[in-house]
């Protein structure tokens, strides 16, 4: 049976509203790294900036939307999605690099450069990959984004949790961020109207003139990270020592985690002054398993999908671990995966 939404956004895409790609009651599980998912409503591909401007406006009031990029960092429920999926991976992924050395130099400037290092900001859209980011800035002599290459998702993801690796986080190389509402509408946020945690941001809150608190950006509209703007400093001579390092920290990653797995990434937050993968060690949980659905002998922090585990096989398994750790060391570990969709 069609949907009301799935009637509606049908009908504009072939009235030719929608240039992108739409599909309805599409399997979820081909588009999350955990391989794990039940249908989603509504799927939709838009074709860039302004087609997604324009679905956003189209849609029903309070459909529930929710993003994709790579699918890292998500578990989809067994029973499907409501609403519409927007997914970014390969669209939304315009980058460029503007360095404040760009063009012609007088000798004063020259001078000054051998003193202090250029800085450079790229501007990345949501579907930017993290690694495709961290690459290209190694590529263009810029320190600091190594990190990224260590983390399996887009950069639109990175902007919504402060995704870090390796002892660095997205936020600290912040300069502004472009956001889409749910009307289509694009404003730009700086730092400081945001809270800025450990895997987690959030509007600021003000006290308006009534004694009632609203988001510090005025408007009570839900807002989604549509491109991030970012600072970095060259050293061209570093280059090869970037490079070097996104080498390291790679091999790294594959020595201590299951990267040939299925599996979502860290599942839950690091406490504070300890880590999930000693917590959960501790507890003897390695290779415990529920169906198909794993904790990984490799890094205790992550559930590996060893073939055909359901969303409800991974949250049994969620859920037997917070027990054992509260039980253990009265420690309530907070899960770091989002979890999305219908029972």
């Amino acid at each position: 049976m069609t949907s009301s939404l799935q009637k509606k956004l049908s009908e504009a895409k072939e009235a030719g509203q929608l240039q992108g790609v739409l599909k309805l009651n599409e399997p979820l599980a081909r588009y999350t790294t955990w391989r794990i998912g039940g249908d989603a409503e509504c799927w939709y591909q838009p074709k860039d900036e302004t087609d997604l401007q324009t679905i956003l406006k189209i849609l029903p009031e309070n459909t529930m939307i929710n993003w994709i990029g790579l699918g890292s960092n998500l578990l989809v429920r067994d029973g499907g999605v409501k609403g519409l999926i927007i997914y970014t991976n390969g669209v939304l992924n315009k980058l460029a690099i503007k360095c404040s050395d760009d063009g012609e130099q007088t000798a004063e400037q020259l001078a000054k450069q051998s003193a202090e290092r250029a800085t450079c900001l790229i501007t990345a859209q949501a579907g930017v990959a993290c690694a495709i980011f961290s690459r290209k800035a190694a590529n263009s002599g810029l320190n600091g984004a190594e990190f990224l290459s260590g983390i399996p998702g887009t950069i639109g993801g990175a902007l919504a949790m402060n995704a870090g690796a390796f002892g660095s986080e997205t936020w600290k190389h912040v300069v502004s961020v472009t956001m889409i509402n749910e009307q289509g509408e694009l404003n730009t946020r700086m730092p400081d109207e945001f809270s800025i945690q450990y895997r987690k941001i959030t509007a600021k809150k003000v006290i308006n003139k009534d004694g009632n608190e609203t988001p510090s950006n005025k408007v009570a509209k839900q807002e989604w990270f549509l491109s991030g703007e970012f600072c970095f400093e060259k050293d061209e001579q570093g280059l090869q020592q970037s490079k070097s390092e996104i080498k390291r920290l790679l091999t790294k990653r594959a020595e201590t985690q299951p990267t040939k797995q299925a599996n979502a990434g860290s599942v839950f937050k690091n406490p504070d002054n300890d880590y999930a993968a000693r917590l959960i060690e501790s507890c003897s949980l390695k290779g415990k398993a529920v169906n198909s659905a794993q904790i990984s002998e490799k890094h205790a922090n992550f559930i590996i999908n060893k073939g055909d585990a359901r969303a409800k096989d991974v949250e049994a398994l969620i859920k037997e671990i917070k027990a054992a750790v509260l039980k253990k060391h009265q420690i309530e570990l907070a899960t770091e995966v989002r979890i999305i969709g219908e029972y």
